[in-house]
């Protein structure tokens, strides 16, 4: 039972840590014009989408650009979609995000 008790919190941890946790921004959250959307994604995207963009959890966005435009993606992570919390990523940093996801054709 106890070995049962652990593994469900550990899973629980290890999807709670996936997620992104909170806005750990320093300035505010907005002014990050020389935000990388690479290094964006990979804090906040990749435990679900794959660091290959190949998928996991959630969809693969390897192609996602020939799917939705830079403001569906943005709608998406603004919203969220599916099992995907929404506002993982605001403002500037979303809009880097989905710009260059948006690329990936």
């Amino acid at each position: 039972m106890k070995k049962k008790l652990l593994a469900l919190l550990m899973g629980t941890s290890l999807v709670l840590a996936a997620c992104g946790g909170g806005g750990g921004d320093e300035a505010g959250g907005g002014d990050t014009a020389g935000a990388d959307p690479e290094k964006l994604y990979n804090q906040k995207c990749s435990s679900c989408h794959g660091g290959d963009l190949e998928g996991g959890v959630g969809p693969k966005l390897s192609d996602v650009g020939s799917r939705l435009s830079q403001e569906d993606i943005e709608k998406v992570i603004a919203e969220g979609q599916g099992s995907m919390p929404p506002k993982l990523l605001e403002g500037d940093d979303a809009s880097a995000v989905a710009e260059w996801l948006a690329n990936k054709k």
